[in-house]
């Protein structure tokens, strides 16, 4: 009996992935005005069976906004902590966004709609918004330290953040809608934003 439930168990697991699967590519491509039908046509799944699974489409959405959240490339305590110069650790930072970026561009289009839609509950919004504020954080104190050691450009910390941050924005979104014609740039690319003599080893 233990098998059984232990066997149905796995089953309504792999069921439940695949369900999420198929809504992240879903509400990355319409937001919030995806419906549960969709996700279902998506999965190719019953509506009846996505029900089972998940109360509405906003218990969907609320799930795969966990998951991104927990897809963080890196720890930022890690990188904040690891040897090396302040331009060092901006350039691996870097590379670990971009890398995740090019990996899981759905999860991030996500995570920027949850910021730009304001129907979308306090609650979650403030643990993107608090996750979005570490990473600039540590990305300023990169930036500051990296300019007193002469490794990245004299330009305003803010506005370079502003200009990284909305290039991957964009990038991102370019991965999403057209994704045959598009490959995200090498990391040196976008590392120059804040390096200039950023070169690929």
């Amino acid at each position: 009996m233990q098998h059984i439930d232990a066997t149905n168990q796995h089953q309504r697991e792999i069921q439940r992935a695949k369900i999420l699967d198929a809504a992240r590519k879903v509400f990355a491509h319409k937001g919030k005005a995806a419906t549960m039908a969709d996700v279902a046509a998506e999965a190719a799944v019953s509506q009846g069976l996505a029900y089972r699974y998940f109360a509405n489409k906003e218990a969907i959405f609320r799930a795969l906004i966990e998951q991104a959240l927990q897809a963080n490339p890196a720890t930022l305590s890690d990188i904040q902590e690891m040897p090396g110069t302040p331009g060092e650790r901006l350039a691996l930072l870097v590379s670990k966004l971009v890398e995740n970026r090019r990996e899981h561009p759905e999860f991030h289009q996500l995570l920027s709609q949850v910021l730009s839609d304001k129907a979308t509950s306090g609650e979650l919004r403030e643990l993107v918004r608090e996750r979005m504020q570490l990473l600039q954080d540590l990305m300023r104190h990169l930036i500051i330290e990296g300019q007193a050691s002469g490794e990245v450009a004299t330009d305003d910390p803010d506005q370079m953040i502003t200009a990284f941050f909305a290039c991957l924005v964009g990038l991102t979104r370019r991965a999403i809608y057209g994704p045959e014609q598009f490959h995200f740039p090498e990391t040196a690319i976008l590392l120059r934003i804040l390096m200039p003599s950023a070169h690929q080893s």
